[in-house]
């Protein structure tokens, strides 16, 4: 199977094939005459003028020239805002204070991808790559740097191809994590693939940070189980992973979104799953023993539960039968087989959970997808295709990596700060298992042995205002500080798909060396120096760049790259 030509399928006008540049331009020229008398702000002509440029720049560079209308939207159309917001999870990067795209670009195929890049080289544009939009500080979609930009919309590109008697799939960047699995549960009842909780993911950028779910402990990450892909790299070419190499490969599996190409798609292996799974979620609250089952929870959940059973712990506040603030602690599970075994290994090694026969619901794979993504019971596999998102609002994250329990007074100290909070979230994912199999440096994404589970920390609001944001900032940030004592040390680490651009960020259009090692440390850890000779090899112009992307080393006087161990102390 040729990937490259998935994208048959998508190409809107194939009449286009045989209408020459010379045409198409016309066309476009005379649609843009039209515009700029019908609408204000095309009536610019330096905006104008940019358009004109890129659409020439776009259909000279590019196997298929599509009438602008199809492929752009700028700000004067009235669809601008709806195709800007319409994946976008974090509403604050969505204020009327954010900049703004110059437009927004759906490539129909990957030569458009190709031309995207050459043609923002020429005319000294930012790319913004957004494949599903959940970036969580919105760095897919929006930028603090000074130069213009433009966001690349891969949403057209969603082509999926599952052949499970090799067991491998491709898919093209722009499909959603939940079409991936509907497709290929299409295809098998027995088949399955590691990657995110969230349905809605573009499996383009979700990879490329890691990717996490229920199998994790199982068979590992997302990015543990990609065995090909397909980039654009820095100079507009198509590389597989024969002709980008094996360091190129190594850094895109976990290296961050958009420092070093552009991902087209990945080859995922396959991995197996029963045909019955088994699901279950059991809520307990502080006045039922929530704390002390949390910590015993934690001596367990990594090192003695069975791999085939994810046990995530969703902490948050809620009212308790007087109508008070209390703890609830939610244990969501899946489980890879039936209920009767997956009862004898809780009563055998957590039994405090006290789990019973009645909480547990048996269901196929796909449908355990859904569960944990929290789709109503009765809702079917095919929403999946919609690729809809079922978390829209105002939010900041951050993210944590234990490794040893937190004793029962530092639970209680958490507690109390949760409930100083309007509407905190707090997620514990365990990990051991496959995790702790794989060596740090296998692929960049370098949190594995030693580690009982990630900690995610959200605090969401609804009041767009300034004053809110602020609020909500300074309280997340103290919690984060109080868990200090409990987290990863030296350093601190931190996962990349939450980004958090309070631990350190690119700044003027520029990446320093040692600016950036001090987040790329908490997500890489000893792998971000491997990062950046990749990424100063592959891209020395650092045209791939954003708030957190690697930085390329500088030049010395004498036209040298400065080695990575100039910078060691």
């Amino acid at each position: 199977i040729n990937p490259s030509k998935l994208i048959q399928n998508h190409i809107v006008v194939s009449t286009m094939k045989s209408l020459n540049f010379s045409v198409m331009l016309s066309i476009f020229l005379i649609v843009l005459l039209y515009a700029c008398s019908s609408t204000y702000a095309l009536s610019d002509d330096s905006t104008s003028s940019f358009n004109g440029k890129l659409y020439e720049c776009i259909c000279q560079n590019s196997d298929y020239c599509v009438p602008f209308s199809t492929a752009f939207v700028t700000p004067t159309n009235d669809s601008f805002n709806t195709i800007l917001q319409s994946t976008a999870q974090n509403l604050r990067c969505l204020l009327p204070s954010v900049t703004k795209p110059q437009l927004i670009f759906t490539p129909m195929t990957e030569s458009h991808v190709q031309a995207a890049v050459i043609c923002s080289k020429q005319l000294g544009l930012q790319l913004r790559v957004r494949s599903g939009g959940h970036d969580y500080e919105g760095l897919s979609y929006m930028s603090d740097m000074e130069s213009p930009f433009i966001i690349l919309d891969l949403s057209k590109l969603r082509d999926i191809v599952v052949n499970t008697e090799d067991n491998y799939a491709w898919a093209q960047a722009g499909a959603t994590v939940g079409e991936v699995y509907y497709r290929i549960s299409e295809k098998s009842k027995t088949h399955g693939f590691p990657a995110g909780l969230c349905t809605s993911l573009g499996i383009g950028g979700h990879i490329t940070g890691g990717g996490y779910g229920t199998m994790m402990r199982k068979y590992g990450l997302g990015v543990d189980n990609v065995v090909d892909a397909r980039i654009v790299d820095a100079n507009g070419r198509i590389l597989d992973r024969q002709s980008m190499g094996e360091d190129l490969f190594w850094a895109i599996r976990g290296g961050g979104g958009a420092s070093f190409g552009i991902i087209l798609s990945w080859k995922l292996k396959l991995v197996p799953v029963p045909s019955i799974v088994t699901v279950f979620t059991v809520p307990k609250t502080l006045d039922q023993n929530a704390t002390n089952i949390l910590y015993k929870w934690q001596q367990v959940a990594a090192d003695k539960l069975d791999e085939d059973l994810f046990i995530r712990v969703i902490i948050n506040v809620v009212a308790d039968k007087k109508g008070e603030k209390t703890i609830q602690t939610a244990y969501n599970s899946m489980f890879l087989g039936r209920t009767d075994r997956l009862l004898q290994i809780m009563n055998d090694v957590f039994p405090e959970l006290g789990l019973t026969h009645k909480d547990c619901t048996e269901m196929s794979w796909i449908k355990s997808i859904m569960y944990i993504a929290g789709y109503p019971s009765n809702t079917p596999p095919e929403v999946l295709l919609q690729g809809k998102s079922l978390f829209k609002n105002y939010f900041k994250a951050k993210s944590d990596f234990v490794k040893e329990p937190i004793p029962i007074d530092g639970l209680e100290g958490l507690w109390k700060r949760l409930m100083e909070e309007d509407s905190p979230l707090v997620i514990w994912n365990p990990y051991g298992g496959m995790m702790a199999k794989i060596s740090e440096s296998e692929t960049p994404f370098p949190h594995r042995k030693g580690i009982i589970y990630m900690i995610q920390y959200l605090t969401l609001w609804n009041d767009p205002s300034k004053e809110s944001a602020t609020k909500h900032y300074d309280w997340i940030r103290r919690l984060y500080n109080y868990m200090t004592p409990y987290a990863s040390m030296f350093p601190r680490e931190a996962y990349v798909n939450y980004r958090d651009l309070d631990i350190g960020m690119n700044k003027n259009e520029s990446s320093s060396f040692i600016e950036a090692s001090v987040w790329g440390n908490k997500y890489y850890k000893d792998n971000f120096n491997r990062l950046v000779k990749v990424k100063t090899k592959v891209d020395p112009e650092n045209f791939f760049l954003h708030e957190q992307s690697i930085p390329t080393l500088p030049i010395t006087r004498k036209g040298e790259e400065k080695s990575v161990n100039h910078f060691e102390m």
